[in-house]
């Protein structure tokens, strides 16, 4: 069996994630600019009022329609809903990795794991050392997360200065970053429960699953409850996208290819695309140095571009040295230290936990903009660090 052959099934479908990388991440980016610029030009108030404006008035976070209830804006439309289908995307990914993939033993697993435990924990320490005493301390899970598609669009532009193996390790800490984040939504960025729709849910979660004992290979009767599952999580007080992650562990491995083909484009050249301009649709305040002289902002930037390494390199460091995991083939320590750095950026899943953490427009704004700077100072610096090393010997 060729482990590392880039045709083989266990890497194929890695291997194409990481071909389109870049282009996902050079959307991404052109977007940010875009919304921002048009937030910031005599059409800003427009722009930003056609994704935040209520269909209904009175309805708040729901609108009600035919007796459903649903969201209420086009910007809780993209959180709540089309984001549902990006959290499939990484549920499918994040099941077939610990199927078959990079996390399916405890051996191959077990450095991305111990790492992004460490890229999680530190940047949140890092970010309550500085909020903890405030009425800020809930947005500590902002700089927890780690962006796949511009991390290692950033990675991809190196070439053969990194090795595939730390493409993969990077790829495998994301992943679990990911459910991290996904986790941390769930449990700690919920605010009141309802426990009529909690037990709908559950009652369609449990049928998806006795789909998938019996072995039911057509996708439409997995969509169709995955809908129900969806709306019954939406009025749940469970963020909605939680429902995308189940819905993905219910799937067929053996479907799971072939829907990740299916979706990559819509999610990533339309879906993000959307997130981006809808989300960083901010108004600069007057004096922009102050948005970054926040305890917040102080929390989420040095969590990011100080807190990621450190809690990768040092987690990774303790457990090589421990002799319960080993390096990447092909790898050293400076190689892993400049991951670190690029794992920095957080972006996309650090912008969508941020609007769940504050609901003030002020904070939310010091918020988004110490994300995007966080993350352009990570992926400059991992870059410039990755690039003055020597290239990997082959």
């Amino acid at each position: 069996m060729k482990l590392f052959s880039i045709k083989g099934p266990l890497l194929s479908p890695l291997w194409q994630f990481l071909h389109d990388s870049r282009a996902v991440g050079i959307v991404l980016i052109v977007c940010t600019v875009v919304s921002m610029i048009v937030a910031n030009s005599a059409w800003g108030n427009s722009y930003i009022a056609f994704f935040t404006s209520l269909f209904d008035a009175e309805g708040g976070h729901h609108i009600e329609f035919y007796g459903l209830h649903l969201p209420n804006s086009w910007l809780l439309w993209i959180n709540d809903g089309f984001m549902v289908v990006f959290f499939f995307l990484v549920g499918m990914e994040i099941k077939r990795e610990l199927t078959t993939g990079e996390l399916a033993s405890l051996r191959k697993s077990l450095l991305p794991v111990l790492a992004a435990i460490g890229g999680m924990l530190v940047p949140a320490l890092i970010y309550a050392i500085f909020n903890s005493t405030t009425d800020y301390h809930h947005g500590w899970g902002i700089p927890m997360a780690t962006d796949i598609a511009f991390s290692l669009g950033v990675l991809s532009l190196l070439g053969s200065r990194v090795p595939l193996s730390l493409k993969i390790f990077l790829t495998a800490l994301a992943i679990i970053d990911d459910l991290g984040a996904i986790l941390t939504i769930a449990i700690f960025y919920t605010d009141e429960l309802h426990t009529a729709y909690l037990l709908g849910g559950a009652s369609v979660l449990a049928l998806l699953l006795l789909l998938n004992f019996f072995k039911v290979k057509r996708i439409i009767f997995y969509i169709i409850p995955g809908l129900v599952l969806w709306y019954c999580v939406f009025n749940s007080g469970i963020h909605a996208t939680i429902a995308g992650v189940l819905l993905a562990f219910c799937i067929p491995l053996q479907k799971i290819s072939q829907l990740e083909h299916k979706l990559h484009d819509p999610v990533n050249f339309i879906i993000m695309p959307m997130f981006a301009l809808a989300n960083t649709a901010i108004i600069f305040p007057s004096d922009i140095t102050a948005a970054f002289s926040h305890t917040v902002s102080y929390g989420i930037i040095a969590g990011l571009v100080l807190g990621k390494p450190l809690g990768i390199f040092g987690m990774s460091f303790l457990a090589v040295k421990l002799r319960v995991a080993s390096l990447p083939a092909g790898t050293n320590w400076k190689q892993l230290w400049g991951v670190g750095m690029i794992a920095g950026i957080g972006f996309t899943m650090s912008i969508f936990i941020a609007s769940l953490a504050f609901s003030e427009a002020e904070i939310q704004v010091v918020s988004i903009m110490s994300v995007i700077l966080a993350s352009a100072v990570a992926s400059l610096t991992g870059f410039i660090f990755l690039r003055s090393l020597r290239p990997s010997v082959k």
